[in-house]
């Protein structure tokens, strides 16, 4: 056996040690399409029921366009087709400047063999989440460190590379990876401003803020209709915003068909006056005018006035306020129009709406403050009432409903108010705000080890307020982590340990 076969037999052993082919390949130029040349190994990473392997081309990434390729597999090295893929890069936002996402939409070229472009709109980190699933096998999540200028693309979550050690596995199974501490003396560590704080539990108070409007209470509504045609005459009322009192005189109506039914019930009083006022067709022809909603003060008055009346008094049902007009003088009007409507304003409602996140939070009997814009040193107490049983569609955020009281008047409909919830979320395990780093999926702190020893450390975050976040797992009660100068601290670590970029 010659020497090239020992080449060739030696080529063929390191292939299948790295993972088979998929752990040997890179991308030709966009212009030479998307096929595969061997050149440098890249590796094959275990995640779930998956085994895959990521490279990008150009390597080192550049700004413009990159082509991704992922080769996926399942755990018998059979390619993986039909999956849905969502790859994106996402630079984390910094101050006032929102996270940017740019995702590369990824096409099945070859069954298990995925092909898309990063366009990637300026230099720096760009952390790349690969997200799989498949209903027949399962579903992961992945996260990459990825920046141009900077060859390779390195696993920071979600799994871990094949051949190596217990440690990255351990990420996978959602234990601490081995981190090594790095050493600050107290010199360097005032020089950069580092502080710490505890980790320990306490309540947890979170403020949701929502913008609302004041609207009239709806149980306190009453509407003015005819169950008659007519036409208006002598209107009392005849501007919106007038305050009535119930009972008091709207406007007067004239109807032929109620004017008749005047007349009829006077002639049948007379002709049976001696039978007395409890006679049948009497009370017949009273019930007559009553279910016209002919109040029965109207009613004993014509008794006593002895003709019709040509303008019947309608009058008003509550006490409130005119809050909608629709007649005039002299206009004619249907049986079923609404004419006029009154409103009881002093309760008003104030219906805000609340972000589809925060939703859950919020309960009715919650406590509230409502404030004006306009007179922000008038401040209002009040309670969420109603939480509405559906999201808004344009703009998916919930409402919810807070009664006020109203007596003095100062709250009108369709004014805007600021609404305050405080959701007490109980007693949570918290790290301050600013201890925690996040970039991407993953959420890092540094840990205070003692004696100048600092150390990352992956965590788990869940709700947060201000000033605090909650840690669902990655850290105990009564450990120390850096609240300032993290990313001082963040760029000591990478550069004295080669740790991954977070």
């Amino acid at each position: 056996m010659n020497r090239t076969h020992w080449i060739v037999i030696g080529a063929l052993a390191l292939l299948a040690a790295t993972g088979g082919l998929g752990g040997w390949y890179m991308l030709r130029d966009a212009g030479a399409g998307a096929g595969l040349v061997p050149r440098m190994p890249v590796p094959t990473h275990a995640s779930g029921p998956f085994r895959l392997s990521v490279a990008i081309s150009p390597d080192p990434p550049v700004m413009g366009k990159n082509r991704l390729t992922i080769r996926l597999q399942d755990t018998e090295a059979k390619p993986v087709a039909e999956a849905q893929i969502d790859a994106a890069a996402i630079m984390p936002g910094m101050g006032s400047m929102a996270a940017m996402r740019v995702p590369a939409d990824l096409k099945e070229t070859a069954p298990g063999h995925y092909v898309g472009v990063l366009e990637l709109p300026m230099s720096g980190s760009w952390p790349l989440t690969v997200k799989i699933d498949k209903p027949a096998l399962g579903r992961t999540e992945l996260g990459f460190d990825l920046a141009t200028g900077r060859s390779g693309l390195r696993l920071v979550s979600g799994g871990y590379r094949l051949g190596h050690s217990e440690s990255e596995a351990a990420v996978a199974s959602g234990e601490q990876p081995s981190v090594p501490a790095i050493n600050l003396d107290n010199r360097r560590r005032q020089l950069i401003g580092l502080e710490t704080g505890h980790v320990e539990r306490r309540p947890l108070i979170r403020t949701i803020r929502s913008v609302g409007e004041v609207v009239v209470d709806e149980t306190q509504v009453t509407d003015v209709t005819l169950k008659y045609d007519g036409w208006v005459g002598h209107l009392k009322v005849d501007y919106v915003g007038a305050p009535v009192k119930r009972g008091q005189t709207l406007f007067g109506i004239y109807s032929p068909a109620l004017f008749s039914a005047q007349q009829e019930y006077l002639e049948t009083q007379r002709r049976l006056a001696r039978r007395g006022p409890n006679d049948s067709l009497i009370q017949a022809a009273r019930q007559r005018l009553m279910l016209w909603d002919i109040a029965a003060v109207e009613v004993r008055a014509l008794e006593r006035r002895g003709n019709p009346i040509k303008y019947l008094p309608i009058r008003a049902p509550a006490t409130g306020t005119v809050v909608e007009k629709n007649v005039v003088e002299g206009s004619a009007v249907k049986s079923g129009r609404l004419l006029m409507r009154i409103a009881d304003l002093s309760t008003v409602w104030i219906d805000a709406e609340v972000y589809d996140s925060e939703l859950p939070l919020v309960r009715a009997g919650m406590a509230a403050e409502v404030t004006l814009p306009y007179l922000p040193q008038a401040g209002y107490r009040a309670k969420v009432d109603y939480v509405y049983p559906y999201l808004l569609g344009r703009t998916r955020t919930g409402r919810i409903r807070l009664a006020l009281p109203n007596p003095d008047g100062h709250l009108k409909p369709e004014m805007y108010a600021e609404v305050r919830l405080k959701a007490d979320l109980g007693e949570r395990l918290v790290v301050p705000e600013s201890a925690v780093l996040f970039s991407g999926a993953a959420q890092v702190v540094f840990v205070d080890l003692g004696n100048g020893r600092l150390q990352p450390r992956y965590i788990e975050t869940g709700q947060r307020n201000e000033d605090y976040i909650e840690v669902i797992s990655g850290l105990t009660a009564g450990e120390r982590v850096v609240t300032s100068g993290n990313f001082l601290v963040d760029a000591e670590t990478r550069l004295k340990t080669g740790i991954k970029q977070w």
